[in-house]
Order: structure tokens, then sequence, then C-alpha cells
């Protein structure tokens, strides 16, 4: 009979080795306690630092629904989200603004500004996503914009008198020959017509300095580029050919779109276009394209007029400044106005002799932001 392999514990033995089990597993749990105890700490502490973190902070599982939401973000949002999808909340609530980067919310009591960062959470596919309120960055670049608007109003205050005295005095002097009663028919609807002449003039001088103190693009909206150099096409062609002008456009930015004041975007490139057209005689040629450059669009009026001085080219833009004898001076300075107040701006360039070319550039909000906000919502 063979013996066996280990020797049979006795009685004092067994004992021994359940007591040292025991002592493993009261160590043990007394172990797991203590994490379970740190673990509660760290999450206490991290909902703390969550909630008193001025930006706001949404944590999203691999499905896209809310799973924490910080006060912060509570606030901007107007809800507590917790449980919902965020795809459908942030195509409603978020809008693109006319700054890159930046979204209005659109469900907010009060004007509201965000900016939104994202980044995987971990690799089950959560993800965190930051707000940040610029709403008083934003409120303030606005004031500046305007108070360097006003400053400007406030130099020209002096050659505002004069532009309006001069074609006041001159409607005046018409309507008051209105009186005499020797004149003829055909010399009264002369003299009538001068008047209205003078008239319009001052109500476009007006019209125009409105629009330049204002400065901001009011009712925006979303409008292809290549529709805007068509419908620019169709009003700047019959009066390029009335003028012996050769007209061409070139639209290069296939589907994309801007986001502004459709009205005002196409009076600025129409006022360069009629500015360009005025230069020119017959055979003269004027091209209108819009090509793409990275995160923006480019509208170029080019003609091959007689150019424009260098010392000419730095006071193109100030207000009132002119070398015709019935422009108002303001129209470039609207124009890069509108520019401007839509993110963009315009630049010149000419050479005697051979021509001049505006570049009037505008980013391109829509198409980026509409790709972000679905990249978010998603």
């Amino acid at each position: 009979m063979n013996a066996p392999l280990t020797p049979p514990l006795d009685a004092a033995g067994l004992a021994e080795a359940f007591q040292v089990f025991a002592r493993a597993s009261e160590e043990l749990t007394q172990a797991y306690g203590g994490l379970q105890q740190q673990v509660g700490v760290l999450t206490e502490r991290l909902d703390l630092l969550l909630e008193a973190l001025p930006a706001g902070v949404v944590v999203l599982d691999n499905h896209g629904r809310v799973e924490q939401i910080n006060k912060a973000a509570s606030v901007m949002l107007g809800s507590t989200l917790v449980g919902s999808d965020w795809q459908p909340f942030a195509a409603r609530m978020l809008v693109a603004s006319d700054t890159p980067g930046e979204w209005e919310l659109a469900a907010a009591e009060a004007e509201c500004r965000v900016s939104i960062s994202e980044t995987a959470l971990d690799r089950s596919g959560g993800r965190i996503v930051l707000l940040h309120d610029v709403t008083e960055a934003w409120r303030m670049r606005r004031a500046a914009a305007r108070n360097e608007r006003l400053a400007a109003m406030g130099e020209m205050v002096a050659g505002l008198a004069h532009q309006l005295r001069t074609p006041l005095a001159s409607a005046l002097l018409y309507t008051g020959h209105l009186a005499n009663t020797q004149l003829a028919a055909t010399q009264r609807a002369d003299v009538a017509g001068r008047a209205v002449e003078r008239l319009r003039h001052l109500e476009r001088l007006i019209q125009d300095m409105l629009i330049f103190a204002r400065g901001e693009a009011l009712g925006r909206e979303a409008f292809g580029i290549c529709e805007l150099i068509a419908e620019l096409r169709h009003t700047i062609e019959p009066v390029a050919a009335r003028g012996g002008v050769v007209f061409d456009t070139d639209c290069a930015a296939g589907t994309e779109q801007v986001f502004g004041n459709r009205k005002e975007i196409a009076a600025a490139l129409t006022n360069l276009l009629e500015n360009a057209l005025q230069v020119l005689g017959e055979g003269g040629r004027v091209l209108l394209a819009a090509d793409l450059d990275g995160e923006e669009v480019r509208f170029r009026v080019r003609d091959n007029g007689r150019g424009i001085e260098p010392a000419m080219q730095d006071r193109l833009f100030e207000p009132f400044f002119t070398t015709r004898a019935d422009g108002t001076g303001l129209g470039l300075a609207i124009a890069r106005g509108v520019a401007r107040a839509h993110g963009g701006d315009i630049a010149l360039w000419s050479e005697p002799g051979v021509g001049s070319e505006f570049t009037f550039s505008l980013p391109l909000i829509v198409q980026n932001e509409v790709a972000r906000t679905e990249e978010l919502a998603a």
C-alpha cells in the first residue's frame, strides 16, 4: 500500500490555517473599505471641483447621453440635461455667431455667447465638452468697435457740415429760382430737376452716414457665395454694357456659404464695382471674382483703369475723402466697415497705368461652424 503524498493535517494545524485565512480576509476587507473611502473622498472632491469651475463641463457617455453636468453648464444651458441625448439639444441650442469659434445660445433670456472645446474621456467613447462664457469679452469688443466708429465720426464733424451745406445750398438756390414767374416751362423743369438731384445727393449722404455710424451687420443669414456673384452680375452687367465696359465674373467657391447681412455685403461690393466702372471708358474691363483662401473667401474687384497714385491710396478709406465731385466720400469707408463687422477686411492693390484690385475678405463662418456643430452634436 502506497504512503500518502502529504501527511494529514492535525486539528491544531487546521485551526492555525483557518486563522491565517481569516486574518488575510479581514485585512483585504479593511483594505477594500479604505480604498472605497478614498474613492468616495476623491469623487466628492472632484464633484466639488466641477461645481466650483467657472467653465461649463458636460460629460457624455459612449452613446452621447449626458452623464454629468456641472452648475456653470446648467446655468448657461438652462437645464441639467442628465440622461438626455446631447445631439438634438446641441443642434437646437447652439447657433453659429459672426465670430469663428463662438456660439450664441438660442434659448438664453439675455445675450449669451460661449466658446466650446471637446476632448475624449476614455477609450469607451465618452467625451467631455467644455463651455466658456465669452459674453463679456464679446460685449467689450463690440463696444470698442463702436467707440472707434464714434471717434472717427467726431473727427468728421467739420467735413460733414461742409458735405451737408453744399448740396443743401444748391437745392435752396434752385428752388429759389422756381419762384421766378418769368421762367419758361422747360427752364422750370430743368431747375426742378437740378434741385431734386441735389436733394437726392443729400439723402444718399445721410443714408451713408447712418450705415457708417451703425457699423454692425444686422439681419444675418446664410447664403451662397456664387449665388451672390450671379446676383451682382445680373445687376452690374447692363450698367457696364451702357458704358462700353466688358464685365466678367468668376466664382471658384463652389457651394460654400457665408453668414452675414446679404444686403449690406452686396451693397459694399456694388460700390466697389461702380467705382471701377466710373473710372473706365469704352473698352475697359472689370472682373468680379470669388475664390477661397484657407478659412476665408476673397471677393476681388479688378479693373484695367489708370490706377491710383500711392500717396492717394492711403487716404481712400478715410470718410469724406473723394476724388469725384458727385461722391459722398463714404462708399469705401462703409465697405470696409461692412467687411470688418463680418470679421473680414478690405485691401487695395493698385499700380498707376496698370489698374487696381480691391479684395473684400470674409470668413467662411457657416461652413466651418455647421461642421463643428454636427461634430459636437454627433
